[in-house]
């Protein structure tokens, strides 16, 4: 904090009583007295303990905390829960239903460990969603505030005048501000809108524009070249310098469209979207981070995985790599099941065929001609998923199975789930195997410590870089990466997808390739 050091934004909040507010670690004003400040985890910790965010540095205008992938506990689970608007949708008692609690133990366990509890973590996030929307469009404050999550117009303003220590005008007036030069937009993206519906949920769509920070070194073309070499027909389109889909959120459908902005020193990624609810703005916002891996911390990746000889150089060469996310775990299984052993060409044909034949037609509003289709739904795949696929009967029968349980609520995908509890869930249906579960748990939950030995290219990148390639050697290897073997596995598969050349490339363009690392 008295370095004012940029890194560990989003990581703590400095919390000055003196001046009755909080701040950033980076926050420009002057140094307080030790003895003034406290630390928190989150917002909510510091709105609990009666403090104000800074105007001066927007403490919630950053990336936010790698801790909530990194960790597998019940605090962390919750945290991505609440991200994701599940508080909104399902209430207190639907958030302690997914993790396995009790609402009452869930409230103790949060407030010991992150020093507020659900409700108060929940408003903090709404509070956040509503201040960019405030400060960044010009949608009714009414409007606003249910976008944001709140039941009523007086919740919202009560917690505005809480958080922030002004009414949603005042905070509106104060708005006509330009975004921090630090790559930082707003916590829940800068937002410009124009809505052409009346009242919430929106019946017509709205378009934003959302600049999300990340933190350097940021690795995104490697990212949009892993999708943009997966993408289905009809659902999705990739360029060297974009990624555009269409996708379900919890009230409807939107469109998204994403493109790498900012600088080497300050990243940060525009996306520009369509929904058909204002309502799905913070759980679109929470899947576009996952997705792009934007909250990871990757100067401490970075410097554990190079004290490894062996992936040093790819290190140097490939700063800031990513480990892709997923905007829906069960396309993401899917994806996996029908890409596994077939080339990323022949993977792509089977999931545009499916989705031509299987898929729903997406709003006018949202079809712009590239984009006309989402993806298949499971109850679609199980109904109709013999008359479209092909291949050995086994792996179709594994796919319907799969879409049935799915369809029926059998099989759960949540990002709260742990990494234990989505593994065993997924190897306990037929033809599903330890490849294909920790591949998901890795882009699902985001887990950063998982080595895919068993993956054929995989081990090819780590021929290729001199390292051990037999599975057994190669996790012997693996064991000195922990807790970073998701992120060593990307730089080993980014080495199988080159030329061999005793020197590696920058690899703005390289694609994952091979047996098992073809799925979606």
């Amino acid at each position: 904090m008295s370095s004012r050091d940029a890194r560990f934004d989003g990581q703590f909040i400095t919390g000055v009583h003196s001046t009755g507010i909080y701040c950033r670690p980076s926050c420009p004003a002057a140094t307080p007295k030790p003895s003034n400040v406290s630390f928190y985890l989150t917002p909510g910790a510091a709105h609990e303990a009666g403090l104000r965010a800074c105007k001066r540095c927007l403490p919630d205008a950053v990336p936010g905390s790698p801790e909530w992938n990194i960790r597998d506990d019940l605090a962390a689970r919750a945290m991505r829960l609440i991200a994701d608007g599940t508080v909104e949708r399902e209430g207190i008692p639907g958030l302690a239903s997914r993790l396995g609690y009790t609402p009452r133990h869930l409230t103790r366990a949060l407030t010991t460990e992150l020093g507020a509890g659900p409700l108060a973590l929940a408003r903090a996030h709404r509070a956040q969603t509503a201040r960019a929307l405030l400060l960044s469009t010009a949608l009714p404050i009414t409007e606003v505030a249910y976008a944001a999550g709140f039941g009523s117009v007086r919740q919202f303003n009560d917690t505005i005048a809480a958080v922030y220590g002004c009414t949603p005008s005042q905070l509106r007036t104060i708005g006509a501000w330009t975004p921090p030069s630090a790559g930082t937009g707003a916590g829940a993206g800068h937002i410009s809108a124009a809505s052409s519906g009346d009242g919430v949920p929106v019946a017509r769509s709205t378009a934003l524009t959302l600049h999300l920070p990340t933190r350097a070194p940021f690795d995104g073309h490697g990212l949009l070249a892993f999708l943009g070499a997966r993408t289905v027909t009809g659902v999705e389109v990739g360029t060297a310098d974009s990624y555009s889909r269409t996708l379900r959120l919890p009230h409807g459908q939107a469109f998204l469209e994403l493109r790498l902005a900012g600088t080497v020193a300050s990243p940060h990624v525009v996306c520009a979207a369509r929904l058909t609810n204002l309502a799905d703005l913070a759980p679109l916002v929470s899947r576009v981070r996952r997705l792009l891996d934007l909250d990871a911390d990757a100067e401490a990746i970075d410097l554990a995985l190079s004290a490894d000889p062996g992936l040093a150089v790819a290190v140097r060469a490939v700063p800031g790599i990513r480990v892709p996310g997923s905007l829906d775990p069960q396309e993401t299984l899917f994806r996996a099941l029908i890409g596994q052993q077939i080339s990323v060409a022949a993977a792509r044909t089977t999931l545009g065929r499916l989705a031509t034949d299987l898929g729903e037609r997406v709003p006018s509003n949202l079809d712009n001609g590239d984009h006309r289709l989402l993806f298949p739904s499971a109850a679609s795949i199980a109904a109709n998923g013999r008359d479209v696929l092909r291949g050995p009967a086994a792996r179709i029968d594994a796919i319907i199975g799969v879409a049935e349980a799915l369809s029926t609520g059998e099989l759960v995908l949540d990002v709260g789930d742990t990494r234990q509890q989505l593994e065993s869930r997924l190897t306990a249906l037929p033809g599903i195997g330890a490849w294909t579960a920790g591949y998901v748990a890795m882009r699902v939950l985001g887990s950063p410590d998982i080595l895919l030995t068993a993956d054929l290219a995989l081990r090819a990148g780590a021929r290729r870089m001199l390292l051990p390639a037999e599975p057994r050697a190669l996790a012997a290897r693996g064991a000195f990466w922990a807790p970073w073997r998701s992120y060593a596995g990307m730089h080993l598969w980014r080495a199988a997808a080159r030329p061999a050349q005793p020197q590696l490339g920058t690899g703005a363009s390289a694609q994952l390739g091979g047996k098992h690392s073809t799925a979606g």
